[in-house]
């Protein structure tokens, strides 16, 4: 069985496809027609001719033996709008005994018309890089970007500034033409490159837009003074010699010339004349500082301040004046630091360390001192303002109530309370002033309490007979009023509602004192009976 292509037309394909498709993408089949195809038989396709044939591409599909059509490069429908391929189909493989058949092989006619579709701006430019001078104004313009629609509608675009990569809102953009300006001032120290991005959107379709990024590098102006490149404290040796160098000095600028950094170092005209230090300046960015005599005494000056200008060579002129430490120490043959303090010296109007050392230590003898009397003093005892073991005023009176004096008084000894054995028969009270000393205050009734009485009595003789006994020493305690006397209760609580039902009459038997009480109370009765 043999293999054949026919050499008749196949006839003309006609595919379409969008502009946006990508590398790769199929557009369409072709087939061989009335092929007589073996058991083995493979049929290779190819592009020979064309307007587009390196644009487009075929492949044999091998379950189908179709060739399938595909996009090589991008299209763009505002280049070319249609693309004319012969596309050729083979039978690779043809078995000798069929060769005088004659060619085994087909051609077909093969166009492909790109569908326009609505694309986003196109930059001019797939980046856009600009320079500023870092002194420029607000507002300076410092270049432009350009975009347009690719399409053929042709649709007007806006620009802006994509703020995610410009936080500080240094940079602006003109909305209309695409002009770039600032916003703020610049500093190149701050920040030497900005890197933003631009966008552009079609007015009438703002879903189509494009970014291009847009680099701005801020060119340098010498704004900045130079300055010393790190804090600088020396020492000079006591027995230094003139012209000696003992500190070397370096300078920094942030500042970047184009031509590189010139600085120059000198003395402050106001340290230049009378300093005991010269500034030698290397005509290298260094300097050094060198001893202008011989010999130094770190007793009579331990420090001295130098003030050195550092100057560069860039327009406009920038200079600083930094300060340099130098101590005056002692120091070995070799010129060793040994130490930079200055000792105690004696002094006409001063102390010699010994002198100071001997006035600490009395200072701190007599603390001792003062600190043991102290405490000397808190370990002694006081002695007792009363001698006597016997307190001859250790009684309690307390009267409780208003009945005190008459015959519901009750005493206690409390001596007796110190000592129990003092309670014997034959020794007398001591808690009552005997009963001579005292007129009677009042004649005895029969409504006197004769247990009371009797007990008072008992009392007087045992206090009597007892000639230890000091006077008025007495514990009298009335626990209760009126119990046994004539007067009963003095209270007043409840005179409110006795006073009109009792009878103030017996008051004039108690005596004189109490006649005009009696009177008192009398007439009063007799103001509300009237």
């Amino acid at each position: 069985m043999g293999t054949k292509v026919m050499s008749q037309q196949w006839g003309t394909y006609q595919f379409k496809t969008p502009e946006s498709s990508p590398p790769g993408t199929p557009i369409g089949r072709i087939k061989a027609s009335d092929a007589d195809v073996g058991e083995n038989a493979e049929i290779e396709y190819s592009i020979t001719d064309g307007e587009g044939h390196d644009m487009f591409d075929v492949i044999t599909d091998q379950e189908t033996q179709e060739g399938i059509i595909t996009v090589k490069k991008l299209l763009d429908f505002e280049k070319k709008k249609v693309y004319t391929l012969k596309v050729e189909a083979s039978n690779p493989h043809v078995e000798p005994r069929f060769l005088y058949l004659g060619p085994f092989k087909d051609s077909a006619t093969v166009r492909i018309v790109v569908d326009d579709v609505d694309e986003p701006p196109v930059f001019s430019k797939l980046a856009y890089i600009l320079q500023i001078r870092e002194d420029a104004q607000i507002n300076t313009t410092i270049g432009s970007v350009a975009a347009q629609d690719p399409d053929a509608a042709r649709n007007p675009v806006k620009y802006s500034v994509d703020r995610h990569t410009d936080m500080d809102r240094i940079f602006n953009i003109d909305s209309g033409n695409g002009s770039i300006f600032t916003s703020k001032l610049l500093d190149r120290e701050t920040l030497l490159w900005h890197n933003i991005t631009v966008i552009a959107t079609e007015i009438n379709n703002p879903k189509q837009s494009s970014r291009v990024p847009l680099y701005i590098k801020v060119l340098d102006v010498n704004d900045n003074a130079p300055e010393f490149a790190e804090f600088y404290e020396t020492f000079v040796c006591e027995k230094a010699k003139a012209d000696q160098l003992i500190q070397t000095l370096h300078a920094v600028d942030k500042d970047d010339p184009y031509s590189g950094h010139q600085f120059s170092f000198s003395l402050a005209p106001e340290a230049a004349s009378g300093s005991n230090f010269t500034i030698q300046d290397n005509k290298d960015n260094t300097a050094g500082i060198l001893t202008r005599k011989n010999g130094y005494n770190r007793h009579e000056m331990s420090t001295y301040l130098l003030p050195v200008v550092i100057s560069d060579n860039d327009y406009p002129v920038q200079s600083s004046t930094g300060t340099v430490t130098v101590r005056v120490c002692a120091c070995d043959h070799h010129g060793n630091m040994q130490s930079c303090h200055a000792e105690a010296l004696v002094h006409p109007t001063g102390l010699s360390t010994g002198a100071l050392v001997a006035i600490l230590l009395c200072i701190v003898i007599l603390l001792v001192t003062v600190v043991l009397f102290a405490a000397l003093r808190r370990q002694r005892k006081k002695e007792p303002l009363i001698i006597s073991k016997e307190d001859i005023r250790d009684n309690i009176v307390s009267y409780n109530d208003e009945g005190g004096g008459e015959e519901d008084t009750q005493a206690f000894d409390i001596g007796t309370l110190r000592n129990p054995e003092a309670m014997e028969d034959s020794k007398s009270r001591r808690d009552i002033v005997p009963e001579a000393l005292f007129l009677p205050r009042r004649t005895p009734t029969a409504r006197d309490n004769t247990d009371v009485r009797d007990f008072i009595n008992q009392r007087l003789k045992e206090n009597d007979t007892d000639p230890t006994a000091p006077p008025y020493d007495s514990l009298a305690t009335y626990a209760y009023e009126g119990t046994g006397s004539v007067a009963d209760s003095l209270s007043s609580l409840e005179s409110v509602t006795t006073d009109g039902d009792q009878d103030y009459d017996y008051l004039s038997d108690w005596g004189p004192r109490f006649k005009k009480l009696a009177d008192m109370y009398g007439g009063m009765d007799s103001d509300k009976d009237s």
